[in-house]
């Protein structure tokens, strides 16, 4: 049975490879030439493409770490401009296109890229869907047969199926999206928290109103900084997010995985170098 460490060392390796998603050109410009006039137009149409055209309710409470009513302000409305599988179709064209130029022809045509591909896939497809709902959206989409598309869209497959079991680690913590950021970013190290760049933005009352909650519940200090609380609560979600992220890697063998790492260990690398730019 495959561990929380795996689980975590998976991550660090397949993360790089998904970021491109959110730091690279390619994607938003596929996105853009679209008609799409943002770049959240664009994130929300494409990301929530697998769920189906579901109402922002629905969407809302997948992706979990949004304020209220921001996915209001893109579904359906992004998807009557464009529909949810030609969106997706050029978030994941140019997301594929972006990990294909970092790479390089050599790295991205490689033996060991397939084979990483391969062996992401069976990973990716082979967990149990039941309370996953980004994952069980994913689960329905035909894998592509080009090696970089594959090996990007199994690492994001993965990605929504460890993000599941996030947001369930932070609801049995009781931590809302906005309070998650507010975590995240004390454990960065960023001081003030709201001045991280995903809830800057947010109005001042619903930021303050988050950190009075989190203050009531001996989770930040007054000067809002980690209480030894609020810590260890970060610790046991993140620790539970790996637990619940492991089964997908028991689908491979001990020399299947190990064989993945090493694989993978190099076009991580060329991925961090570039920043997933």
């Amino acid at each position: 049975m495959a561990t929380a460490t795996t689980a975590r060392r998976m991550f660090e390796l397949l993360e790089p490879i998904c970021l491109v998603t959110y730091f690279a050109d390619e994607a938003n410009e596929e996105l853009a030439a679209l008609g799409h006039r943002t770049y959240w137009d664009g994130y929300f149409a494409g990301r929530a493409a697998p769920l189906g055209r579901v109402p922002a309710q629905v969407v809302h409470a997948a992706f979990y770490s949004f304020a209220e009513g921001e996915a209001a302000r893109h579904i359906p409305s992004a998807w009557e401009t464009v529909p949810p599988e030609a969106s997706f179709a050029a978030w994941r064209r140019g997301s594929a296109a972006s990990v294909r130029r970092i790479l390089g022809d050599e790295l991205a045509g490689s033996p060991g890229l397939v084979r990483a591909a391969d062996l992401t896939t069976k990973a990716a497809t082979s967990a149990p869907t039941e309370g996953r709902v980004m994952y069980a959206g994913w689960r329905t989409l035909q894998v592509p047969t080009d090696p970089v598309t594959r090996l990007w869209h199994s690492a994001t497959m993965l990605r929504e199926h460890r993000g599941d079991g996030h947001v369930a680690a932070l609801v049995a913590e009781r931590i809302g999206g906005t309070e998650a950021h507010v975590l995240s970013a004390l454990d960065m190290g960023i001081h003030p928290p709201e001045s991280f760049g995903r809830i800057h933005h947010l109005p001042k009352q619903r930021l303050a109103e988050v950190m009075d909650g989190l203050r009531e519940r001996g989770l930040v200090d007054a000067d809002g900084r980690f209480t030894d609380a609020g810590r260890q609560t970060k610790q046991r979600i993140e620790a539970l997010t790996d637990e619940l992220a492991a089964p997908p890697y028991d689908a491979l063998s001990p020399a299947e995985l190990a064989e993945l790492v090493a694989e993978l260990e190099p076009i991580t690398a060329r991925m961090v170098a570039a920043g997933s730019r």
